[in-house]
């Protein structure tokens, strides 16, 4: 079957459950938001020569695929994708970033004013960063979800702000 299906003409685009909803619509801002993270930490994967960074970064990516599956299910349909065993965003999702930046943070690593990307010359560190202002904007746009009246899971939005703190971290890391 052919990618290129016509389904999404209308302005339209399926959710799981063969749910449709416009392609305008906050959960699918909040979507495509999670998908362009995943790419911008694609980017910063490739560009990395550690493998501690490029195992992390797997991770977090493994975990963002998971989060696309909740948000591509809308709230009535939560308990049916709960029985389908896909992957959820839980509190050990979040406690597992959260000792992440503690264990960069160990290494010395402190807030000392504004990031400029790209200052210390390196690809991976900027595409870190950059990777880190779209978790932020993924983060707000899964908050303006939530404020909207559809709920997101209090895991997922504490992940979105997790995250973006470990990378911030992660970019001021001497080795990538």
């Amino acid at each position: 079957m052919s990618i290129i299906t016509g389904r999404g003409d209308s302005g339209e685009t399926d959710l799981l459950f063969g749910k449709r909803i416009s392609k305008t619509s906050l959960r699918i801002e909040s979507l495509g938001c999670v998908d362009e993270l995943n790419a911008a930490l694609g980017v910063a994967r490739a560009s990395a020569s550690n493998p501690e960074w490029v195992a992390l970064i797997d991770a977090l990516q493994e975990k963002l695929i998971g989060l696309m599956g909740q948000l591509a299910t809308l709230p009535e349909d939560e308990a049916r994708y709960s029985e389908t065993k896909f992957p959820l965003i839980e509190q050990a999702d979040v406690d597992w970033v959260v000792a992440k930046a503690h264990q960069y943070e160990a290494r010395g690593i402190r807030f000392t004013g504004w990031a400029r990307p790209g200052a210390e010359g390196s690809l991976a560190r900027a595409s870190v960063d950059f990777a880190r202002s779209v978790a932020r904007r993924a983060e707000r746009s899964i908050l303006a979800l939530h404020e909207s009246g559809e709920p997101v899971p209090q895991t997922v939005r504490l992940f979105f702000n997790k995250l973006a703190d470990l990378l911030w971290i992660l970019a001021r890391v001497e080795s990538e």
